[in-house]
């Protein structure tokens, strides 16, 4: 039976989670591809704590670039992150021949285009679904399952950490900084979350699926990120009341000449299913011409789930090089001479309905000023709620609107936020309902 041997760059969380499945599930996993798989080498700084593994002696060293130079190797596992030396590693491993399995999303979205072009000019396979959704098969499903949809939306739950702590919020009705402490107890946010809170690690995610999507490169920057720190028990409960639940939403649609692209938080109604994912996981639907909607659903992060992904990589590339049809699936799901240089649409150009939560003074007029202004840029409003009876004390106006586009939305809220009746900065949630003012 023909060996392929396997060397690994990394053995943090998701590394220890991939070599435990491939040496403890080496009889299942060969009974499948019909090869057998070894853990050749592993790299790590640290060759001291234990990971619970059982190396054979010699497999675990402090030398990554041994690993990618080793002839005998034939895919390399690059566990380590970061966009450096991780991106050095991967290169060398092409320019070497080796087939590479990656989880690095951030490294991706930054470097993609330059990394899988080199792959694919050395005819050799980068595989990254554990880069989007850990154990979700997004990656596979776009590029294999859907391959006759022209594909026109993705909305997805991409950060695990952030729906935590939006469920804590809405469930519980603590604050944000609360949430965040019990996410980071429970080991579901890092000590430094600002990646995830942030938004930025959905939006790498996003900028890998819109080239996969829809034959574009990758383009992170133009992405439009926002976070969820801002986000308070108060416009939760609000959210509630006129029947949505807000989640940090990843959402791209197909424009024709342009692609929508962005990451913030999002009122949803409860009718969505994106609405009843919970706790730490992860969702996507993708709506194609053929299939209409799909879902995928599962854990986003973590040791096991996260290893399987990069497992189930290892096994697909295993079966290419028995059959010897290395490069069969394009690496950005379209042929390489078929990619485009699609623009991401600027936000300001973007019409969707919003809420608005704004602390006001309780005095007569207060919300004819505030809608006078919103009238002046072409913003109607849908829907008003005010609280609190007249007094010095700033109560809160929260109001829905119709479609408005974003740069008015933007123009308005600098205008009223500079009024003396105004005591914060406006809120703005934006929306997406399927039942809004497009079929209005």
């Amino acid at each position: 039976m023909k060996e392929i041997r396997i060397g690994m760059l990394g053995c943090g969380t998701v590394g220890t989670g991939a070599a435990r499945i491939l040496i403890n599930g080496a009889e299942l996993i060969q009974s499948r591809v019909g090869a057998k798989l070894t853990l050749k080498r592993v790299a790590d700084i640290d060759t001291e704590t234990d990971r619970g593994i059982r190396f054979e002696p010699g497999v675990f060293i402090n030398d990554a670039w041994r690993v990618v130079d080793d002839p005998e190797i034939d895919i390399v596992l690059e566990m380590i992150g970061g966009k450096t030396l991780a991106k050095d590693l991967m290169m060398r491993a092409i320019e070497n021949g080796k087939h590479v399995v990656t989880a690095n999303k951030a490294l991706l979205a930054s470097h993609g285009n330059e990394i899988l072009g080199a792959a694919t000019g050395k005819g050799v396979e980068v595989a990254y679904e554990a880069s989007v959704g850990g154990c979700m098969p997004i990656i596979k499903t776009i590029r294999e399952s859907l391959v006759g949809n022209r594909i026109s939306a993705m909305t997805g739950i991409l950060n695990g950490t952030c729906n935590y702590i939006l469920s804590r919020i809405t469930d519980e009705g603590v604050e944000f900084e609360t949430a965040l402490a019990q996410a980071q107890a429970e080991g579901f946010a890092e000590a430094d979350p600002s990646l995830d809170v942030d938004g930025f690690d959905a939006a790498h995610k996003l900028a890998i699926l819109n080239a996969l999507a829809y034959g574009m490169e990758i383009n992170l920057d133009d992405i439009t990120i926002e976070g969820i720190s801002s986000i308070t028990p108060m416009d939760i409960a609000f959210a509630r009341r006129f029947g949505y639940k807000i989640k940090l939403l990843a959402i791209s649609k197909h424009r024709g000449d342009s692609v929508e692209a962005r990451v913030h938080p999002t009122m949803i109604p409860f009718s969505n299913p994106l609405s009843n994912v919970g706790a730490n996981l992860n969702a996507v639907t993708v709506t194609g011409d053929a299939v209409d909607d799909i879902m995928l659903y599962g854990y986003g992060a973590g040791m096991l789930p996260t290893a399987s992904a990069v497992v189930g990589d290892v096994a697909d590339i295993a079966r290419n090089l028995l059959s010897g049809a290395a490069g069969r699936i394009p690496l950005f799901s379209y042929q390489p001479d078929r990619i485009q240089k699609i623009p991401v649409m600027p936000m300001d150009e973007i019409a969707m309905t919003y809420y608005f939560r704004f602390a006001a003074l309780d005095r007569p007029g207060v919300l004819s000023k505030i809608a006078g202004i919103l009238g002046d840029h072409g913003i109607s409003i849908k829907s008003v709620q005010q609280k609190g009876r007249q007094s010095e004390a700033a109560v809160p106006i929260v109001m829905m609107t119709h479609e408005a586009r974003e740069a008015d939305v933007k123009a308005a809220l600098s205008r009223i936020s500079s009024l003396d009746i105004v005591a914060d900065r406006p809120v703005l949630i934006r929306i997406e309902d399927e039942n809004g003012d497009e079929e209005m």
